[in-house]
């Protein structure tokens, strides 16, 4: 009897070891068949190590296929068979969008760290040094990347001949602003048909009623090493250099208390908002 039992007993270890070996479960005691490791979680995510590009490439014979979240540039890395790349968002990526008129307009202010072509746009933290820049860049207002506004670019990452926006979609030209204007009905009334309404985003709302659905987020202003604005006024820059000043380029502005829908030229160094519109 004892020998029976000994036996069922190693028989029911073998059986465990091997369960273990071919597949590993968190959260859950039935991992997936097809899945290696399987996690499960309704309140928690997956946390890749955290290092810096100095440190990713000190990583000795890394593997195919490993991943990293590159604390520089505020993106996922993975090592391909040739090099370090970029995780970037797939090209078929349905962005929530608004039909106003004949175009369809993104809905969030765009918050992509890397060109259509999948090259890295900058990350840079020092706001003098991002007011100086004559190549593309991001920030988020004051570093801070919780405040929910989307990031800030400047100018020549929007001009960039890699294209800022994702396949499909595109900064949108001066004169689209206009038709997007005059279908609201004209500048003096635009901005509080684009502005999302309530005082949790923006500090104060007079005239909001976003009945177009554009949802404007006041997302502030980089100017020459002075972060401004945000919870106050939205800026959003255009694809078009501004014919009055080589070194601006058009934008468009909304405010807290208003309903313009303003059209001016802004440094081309500012770190502005970025909306895309639809090809």
């Amino acid at each position: 009897m004892k020998k029976h039992l000994f036996l069922l007993t190693i028989l029911g270890l073998l059986q465990m070891y091997t369960h273990v070996q071919a597949q590993v479960g968190i959260g859950t005691a039935t991992p997936a068949a097809s899945a290696k490791l399987d996690v499960s979680s309704t309140t928690q995510g997956f946390l890749p190590p955290r290092m810096t590009t100095v440190q990713r490439d000190a990583i000795s014979s890394p593997a195919n296929g490993l991943l990293i979240f590159n604390t520089i540039f505020d993106c996922l890395d993975f090592k391909s068979s040739t090099c370090w790349a970029t995780l970037t968002i797939a090209t078929t990526v349905n962005y929530p969008s608004v039909l106003i008129g004949a175009q369809y307009w993104m809905v969030n202010n765009l918050e992509l760290t890397t060109y259509r072509n999948g090259d890295i746009i900058p990350y840079v933290t020092d706001p003098t040094v991002f007011g100086n820049l004559t190549t593309g860049a991001w920030c988020y207002y004051n570093n801070d990347p919780s405040s929910g506004y989307g990031k800030l670019y400047n100018w020549y990452a929007v001009n960039d001949p890699r294209g800022l926006a994702p396949t499909g979609w595109h900064v949108p030209s001066d004169a689209e602003w206009t038709t997007l204007s005059t279908t609201l009905g004209g500048e003096p009334v635009a901005g509080g048909k684009m502005r999302l309404t309530g005082t949790t985003r923006w500090n104060g709302n007079t005239g909001a009623t976003n009945s177009s659905f554009f949802s404007a987020l006041p997302g502030g202003w980089l100017y020459f090493g002075s972060f401004m604005f945000l919870g106050t006024d939205c800026y959003l820059w255009s694809a078009t250099q501004d014919s009055g000043n080589s070194g601006n380029a058009k934008a468009r502005g909304l405010y807290q208390g208003y309903s313009n829908l303003d059209n001016y030229g802004v440094d081309k160094h500012s770190g502005l908002s970025v909306r895309c519109v639809k090809d």
